[in-house]
């Protein structure tokens, strides 16, 4: 792309120009930026179809139960809760003190929560969370720590 110098101070000129050289013309800069985005797209739906089918697989292996709420957040809510229990088992088993028992114990306890909303809403936590944030689940207490509610 050329550009026109001729309103730049001469002493400005050859400056700007060694900095044009090392820059890509607006044209090639929304091209990079486009494919870029497209890659970045492309690989985000592949790594969330990889994700669906290991859940899926999880689920079904571990005889989970759907997932009920609207279609837009079940598979959302599957690849929560398949990332939420594997991580907990991996914190509380393989990691920590708990054996088998005590995790087939959890494992029931699990199956009790089929809202796709409540595994959306746990998805950033920690693995050993997950006990007492289905003790939460199970008791019913969906209070507030808000006074003014």
């Amino acid at each position: 792309m050329t550009h026109d110098l001729s309103d730049r101070p001469a002493d400005r000129r050859a400056g700007f120009a060694r900095w044009l050289e090392g820059r890509d013309c607006s044209e090639c800069w929304k091209a990079a930026r486009d494919s870029d985005t497209e890659s970045k797209e492309a690989w985000l739906a592949a790594k969330r179809v990889e994700e669906q089918q290991a859940a899926r697989e999880w689920a079904e292996q571990f005889d989970m139960p759907a997932l009920e709420g609207p279609e837009k957040a079940l598979a959302w809510g599957e690849r929560s809760r398949h990332q939420l229990v594997t991580a907990a088992y991996s914190a509380l088993v393989s990691e920590g003190a708990w054996d088998e028992a005590d995790w087939a114990v959890l494992e029931d306890r699990i199956r009790t929560v089929a809202r796709a909303g409540w595994w959306i809403d746990q998805r950033d936590a920690e693995g050993s969370d997950l006990p007492e944030l289905l003790d939460a689940a199970a008791s019913g207490d969906i209070g507030t720590e808000n006074p003014f509610r």
